[in-house]
Protein backbone atom coordinates (compact mmCIF):
# COMPACT_ATOMS: atom_id res chain seq x y z
CA UNK A 1 0.00 0.00 0.00
CA UNK A 2 1.59 3.43 -1.23
CA UNK A 3 0.27 6.16 0.94
CA UNK A 4 -0.21 10.06 0.19
CA UNK A 5 2.67 11.03 2.11
CA UNK A 6 5.27 8.65 -0.03
CA UNK A 7 3.60 10.28 -3.50
CA UNK A 8 4.85 13.48 -4.75
CA UNK A 9 3.40 16.84 -3.31
CA UNK A 10 0.51 18.27 -5.38
CA UNK A 11 0.87 21.58 -6.97
CA UNK A 12 -2.64 22.01 -5.17
CA UNK A 13 -3.41 19.89 -2.84
CA UNK A 14 -7.16 21.38 -2.47
CA UNK A 15 -8.27 19.66 -5.50
CA UNK A 16 -6.78 16.16 -4.24
CA UNK A 17 -4.75 13.45 -6.02
CA UNK A 18 -7.32 12.76 -8.69
CA UNK A 19 -7.74 15.76 -10.32
CA UNK A 20 -3.67 15.51 -10.72
CA UNK A 21 -4.03 12.10 -12.33
CA UNK A 22 -6.63 13.60 -14.48
CA UNK A 23 -4.46 16.61 -15.39
CA UNK A 24 -1.56 14.22 -15.60
CA UNK A 25 -3.29 11.88 -18.21
CA UNK A 26 -4.63 14.73 -20.42
CA UNK A 27 -0.81 16.27 -21.07
CA UNK A 28 0.14 12.44 -22.40
CA UNK A 29 -3.35 12.91 -24.66
CA UNK A 30 -1.27 13.54 -28.25
CA UNK A 31 -4.64 14.31 -30.19
CA UNK A 32 -5.05 17.82 -29.34
CA UNK A 33 -8.94 17.98 -30.31
CA UNK A 34 -8.95 14.74 -27.62
CA UNK A 35 -6.94 16.71 -25.66
CA UNK A 36 -9.13 19.69 -25.54
CA UNK A 37 -12.14 17.75 -24.87
CA UNK A 38 -10.52 16.13 -21.55
CA UNK A 39 -9.28 19.59 -20.26
CA UNK A 40 -13.09 20.97 -20.56
CA UNK A 41 -14.44 17.94 -18.86
CA UNK A 42 -10.89 18.81 -16.04
CA UNK A 43 -12.50 22.34 -15.93
CA UNK A 44 -16.03 21.37 -15.52
CA UNK A 45 -14.76 18.55 -12.54
CA UNK A 46 -13.07 20.89 -11.12
CA UNK A 47 -15.36 23.98 -10.80
CA UNK A 48 -18.73 21.96 -9.47
CA UNK A 49 -16.33 21.04 -6.44
CA UNK A 50 -16.33 24.63 -4.94
CA UNK A 51 -20.04 25.10 -6.32
CA UNK A 52 -20.22 28.32 -3.42
CA UNK A 53 -17.62 29.80 -5.47
CA UNK A 54 -19.76 30.19 -8.51
CA UNK A 55 -20.81 33.71 -8.30
CA UNK A 56 -17.20 35.09 -7.39
CA UNK A 57 -15.74 37.32 -9.73
CA UNK A 58 -13.42 35.54 -11.97
CA UNK A 59 -14.27 32.26 -10.93
CA UNK A 60 -13.78 30.69 -14.25
CA UNK A 61 -10.43 32.24 -15.06
CA UNK A 62 -9.03 31.01 -11.43
CA UNK A 63 -9.90 27.44 -12.52
CA UNK A 64 -8.17 27.44 -16.08
CA UNK A 65 -5.34 29.03 -14.18
CA UNK A 66 -5.36 26.45 -11.87
CA UNK A 67 -5.33 24.03 -14.47
CA UNK A 68 -1.99 25.13 -15.90
CA UNK A 69 -0.43 25.69 -12.41
CA UNK A 70 -1.47 21.60 -12.24
CA UNK A 71 0.03 20.89 -15.54
CA UNK A 72 3.27 22.91 -15.03
CA UNK A 73 2.04 25.18 -17.75
CA UNK A 74 2.71 22.19 -20.11
CA UNK A 75 -0.37 21.84 -21.71
CA UNK A 76 -0.72 22.49 -25.15
CA UNK A 77 -4.93 23.66 -25.49
CA UNK A 78 -6.66 26.77 -26.11
CA UNK A 79 -8.06 28.46 -23.69
CA UNK A 80 -10.51 31.14 -23.11
CA UNK A 81 -8.45 33.38 -20.62
CA UNK A 82 -5.59 34.76 -20.56
CA UNK A 83 -3.19 31.96 -18.47
CA UNK A 84 -0.83 33.59 -15.40
CA UNK A 85 3.41 33.00 -16.93
CA UNK A 86 5.10 30.90 -14.94
CA UNK A 87 7.52 33.86 -14.16
CA UNK A 88 4.53 35.82 -12.97
CA UNK A 89 3.66 32.92 -10.49
CA UNK A 90 6.53 33.55 -7.87
CA UNK A 91 7.40 37.03 -8.29
CA UNK A 92 7.07 38.91 -5.10
CA UNK A 93 4.49 42.27 -5.04
CA UNK A 94 5.74 45.47 -4.98
CA UNK A 95 6.50 46.87 -1.61
CA UNK A 96 4.04 49.58 -0.38
CA UNK A 97 6.14 52.41 1.04
CA UNK A 98 5.29 53.13 4.75
CA UNK A 99 4.34 56.58 5.65
CA UNK A 100 7.51 58.07 7.64
CA UNK A 101 6.09 61.10 8.53
CA UNK A 102 5.76 61.42 12.13
CA UNK A 103 2.25 61.92 13.99
CA UNK A 104 2.04 64.81 16.29
CA UNK A 105 -0.65 62.98 18.61
CA UNK A 106 -0.42 59.33 17.78
CA UNK A 107 -4.25 59.72 19.30
CA UNK A 108 -5.55 61.51 16.55
CA UNK A 109 -4.59 59.87 13.68
CA UNK A 110 -3.17 60.89 10.49
CA UNK A 111 -6.43 61.40 8.64
CA UNK A 112 -7.21 63.91 11.24
CA UNK A 113 -4.30 65.26 10.90
CA UNK A 114 -5.32 66.02 7.01
CA UNK A 115 -8.82 66.68 7.82
CA UNK A 116 -7.29 69.77 10.43
CA UNK A 117 -4.82 70.98 7.45
CA UNK A 118 -7.79 71.11 5.43
CA UNK A 119 -10.08 72.73 7.77
CA UNK A 120 -7.31 76.01 8.65
CA UNK A 121 -7.07 76.38 4.26
CA UNK A 122 -11.06 76.09 3.84
CA UNK A 123 -12.24 79.87 2.57
CA UNK A 124 -14.19 81.69 5.46
CA UNK A 125 -17.40 81.00 6.07
CA UNK A 126 -20.22 78.85 7.55
CA UNK A 127 -18.88 76.27 5.89
CA UNK A 128 -15.73 76.18 7.57
CA UNK A 129 -17.54 76.96 10.88
CA UNK A 130 -19.30 73.50 10.45
CA UNK A 131 -15.86 71.54 9.67
CA UNK A 132 -14.13 72.64 11.88
CA UNK A 133 -16.94 71.85 14.45
CA UNK A 134 -17.09 68.02 12.69
CA UNK A 135 -13.37 67.99 13.23
CA UNK A 136 -13.36 69.46 16.79
CA UNK A 137 -16.02 66.63 18.16
CA UNK A 138 -14.08 63.86 16.28
CA UNK A 139 -10.72 65.32 17.98
CA UNK A 140 -12.98 64.54 21.07
CA UNK A 141 -14.17 61.35 20.44
CA UNK A 142 -10.88 59.76 19.60
CA UNK A 143 -9.39 61.21 22.44
CA UNK A 144 -11.35 59.41 24.48
CA UNK A 145 -11.14 56.56 22.87
CA UNK A 146 -7.46 56.12 23.19
CA UNK A 147 -7.40 57.90 26.64
CA UNK A 148 -10.55 56.23 28.61
CA UNK A 149 -11.63 58.94 30.49
CA UNK A 150 -13.34 62.60 30.12
CA UNK A 151 -11.36 65.85 28.23
CA UNK A 152 -11.69 68.98 28.90
CA UNK A 153 -12.82 71.18 25.98
CA UNK A 154 -10.46 73.48 26.43
CA UNK A 155 -7.77 70.82 25.78
CA UNK A 156 -8.91 70.05 22.62
CA UNK A 157 -8.84 73.62 21.17
CA UNK A 158 -5.38 73.75 22.76
CA UNK A 159 -4.63 71.04 20.41
CA UNK A 160 -6.52 72.47 17.24
CA UNK A 161 -4.59 75.47 17.59
CA UNK A 162 -1.48 73.89 17.80
CA UNK A 163 -1.79 71.71 15.00
CA UNK A 164 -2.47 74.96 12.97
CA UNK A 165 -0.17 77.05 14.50
CA UNK A 166 -2.60 79.40 15.42
CA UNK A 167 -4.89 79.88 12.48
CA UNK A 168 -7.75 78.06 14.27
CA UNK A 169 -8.41 79.57 17.46
CA UNK A 170 -11.54 78.67 19.71
CA UNK A 171 -12.70 78.58 23.08
CA UNK A 172 -15.58 77.72 25.06
CA UNK A 173 -17.18 81.06 24.45
CA UNK A 174 -17.81 80.45 20.67
CA UNK A 175 -17.87 76.99 19.98
CA UNK A 176 -19.64 74.11 22.45
CA UNK A 177 -18.33 69.86 21.79
CA UNK A 178 -20.05 67.39 22.73
CA UNK A 179 -20.84 66.28 25.88
CA UNK A 180 -18.74 62.96 27.24
CA UNK A 181 -21.40 61.21 28.11
CA UNK A 182 -23.00 61.51 25.21
CA UNK A 183 -19.98 60.43 22.76
CA UNK A 184 -19.90 57.59 25.58
CA UNK A 185 -23.65 56.82 25.39
CA UNK A 186 -22.68 56.42 21.55
CA UNK A 187 -20.02 54.41 21.90
CA UNK A 188 -21.76 51.55 23.88
CA UNK A 189 -25.07 51.83 21.71
CA UNK A 190 -22.86 51.05 18.75
CA UNK A 191 -20.81 48.17 20.44
CA UNK A 192 -24.06 46.99 21.80
CA UNK A 193 -25.49 47.01 18.11
CA UNK A 194 -22.91 44.87 16.69
CA UNK A 195 -22.96 42.14 19.32
CA UNK A 196 -26.68 41.54 18.36
CA UNK A 197 -25.41 41.73 15.19
CA UNK A 198 -23.16 38.99 14.94
CA UNK A 199 -24.93 36.95 17.75
CA UNK A 200 -27.64 36.47 15.19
Amino acid sequence: MEYNTQQRVLPLPEYGRSIQNMVDHALTIEDRAERQRCVNTIINIMGSMFPHLRDVPDFKHKLWDHLAIMADFKLDIDSPYEIIKKDNLYTKPDVIPYPSSKIRYRHYGRTLEKLIKIAAEYPEGEEKKQLITLVANHMKKSFMAWNKESVDDRKIFEDLSDYTNGRIKLDEDTMKLMEAKTILYRKAKATNNNSRRFSK
